[in-house]
């Protein structure tokens, strides 16, 4: 099996087929030398870092982030995953009975939950839109979710990337048509930045968080959450801290608020501006070319795949990034509850071939996808190999 070049960048153990990047991501080692360094620093002299130093450091990560994301610095702040950015974002709202909080079947279910437990605290009623599968296409995905608004819905709850099926759904289409109709959008993004083109500014959302961790390539613990100018009044961190009350008038409150929540390990964040460096320099064509060629790869892991298993793609090439899914045939042992990536096939592909890959009920069991990923270290002759284990797996 060839091994890409581009593998030596990473420390992934060399026994395994990664084909999971989309899960936790995988950090380089070039900028877990950073992450070292700086900690070293940091311990070196704790005072002199967070008193002296912290803050310009941070300013520096966020202005790199924000230019990366066509965003203004000033609507982005750091927080530690994107599941913290929606957490942030609900539980900050305020919502009434009656109020009516918009999601799709294809919300993560982490997100999901705290929509859940937003809803159930304040009487809001969560209303599910249905997006169409299999074959869905951008049009229907947007007259799904626009045929479920009315007048008492409240906020958009919506991934850029779904997790359990890899779809890139129509943001900015969404976006525009809920504003046109009073409704302001929060998108969890935690797949797309890095995975898809991304300008903030363009898109205009209420609110949207992403993970840093994941095609980003920055170490874990940095995620990023965005917030329109004339929202940031009415949010707070998980933890309110010293930014409350402080009589600073050189920043924002939005920025006193979450640049400082207590005490933790900033070097993940601190790390983001090397990690999108070290990611340009890896192709010619920079960030762009890197993400081009983790699409092209991606599809062309769909085909073969749906090929050798006899299936169809599930949706068009235009809404695939860099993960794909392909259904897998009924029939196989039935999978244990939740957490779904203990799935029986999912083990054996890890335990007898060697190969991480996550297997999904969907939309329920025994109805189950594979979603792939697809990488810089990764090859075609992996994908392949992974063919031939599930032929095997499944006969």
């Amino acid at each position: 099996m060839s091994v890409s070049p581009f593998r030596a960048h990473w420390s992934l153990a060399p026994d395994i087929v990664y084909l999971n990047h989309g899960a936790y991501g995988a950090c380089p080692t070039a900028v877990l030398q950073v992450q070292s360094e700086l900690r070293a620093h940091l311990e070196a002299s704790p005072m002199r870092f967070f008193v002296r130093e912290y803050e310009g450091r941070l300013d520096e990560a966020r202005t790199a982030l924000a230019s990366f994301l066509d965003a203004d610095p000033e609507d982005l702040s750091f927080v530690s995953n994107a599941t913290s950015g929606v957490n942030a974002v609900l539980r900050s709202l305020r919502f009434a009975p009656g109020d009516e909080l918009l999601t799709t079947d294809h919300e993560y279910n982490a997100s999901r939950n705290a929509l859940d437990w937003v809803a159930s605290r304040s009487g809001a009623q969560v209303v599910t839109a249905a997006l169409p599968w299999p074959s869905p296409t951008p049009a229907a995905v947007v007259e799904a979710v626009l045929a479920r608004v009315t007048p008492r819905t409240r906020l958009f709850l919506v991934d850029h990337i779904t997790s359990q099926t890899a779809l890139v759904l129509p943001l900015q289409e969404l976006v525009q048509a809920l504003r046109a109709r009073g409704v302001e959008t929060l998108v969890d993004g935690a797949h797309a930045p890095g995975q898809v083109p991304l300008s903030l500014r363009t898109l205009n959302a209420g609110y949207y968080t992403g993970n840093c961790h994941k095609w980003l390539c920055a170490p874990k613990g940095a995620a990023f959450l965005h917030v329109r100018k004339e929202l940031q009044e009415d949010l707070k961190p998980l933890s309110v801290s010293h930014g409350h009350n402080s009589p600073r008038q050189d920043r924002s409150r939005f920025r006193l608020d979450f640049d400082w929540t207590g005490t933790a390990d900033p070097t993940p964040a601190l790390c983001v501006p090397h990690a999108l460096r070290t990611l340009e320099r890896m192709l010619p064509g920079g960030w762009p070319a890197l993400m081009a060629d983790n699409h092209a790869k991606a599809l062309a892991a769909r085909k073969l795949l749906c090929e050798r298993l006899g299936v169809q793609p599930h949706c068009p090439d235009e809404m695939v990034g860099s993960m794909a899914t392909v259904a897998l045939p009924d029939g196989y042992p039935t999978p244990p509850p939740p957490p779904y990536y203990r799935d029986p096939l999912q083990d054996r592909l890890i335990t007898e071939h060697h190969i991480e890959v996550p297997i999904i009920a969907w939309p329920q069991a025994p109805q189950r996808h594979l979603r792939l990923s697809a990488q810089l270290y990764n090859t075609h002759t992996e994908y392949q190999r992974l063919a031939e284990a599930l032929e095997a797996l499944l006969r």
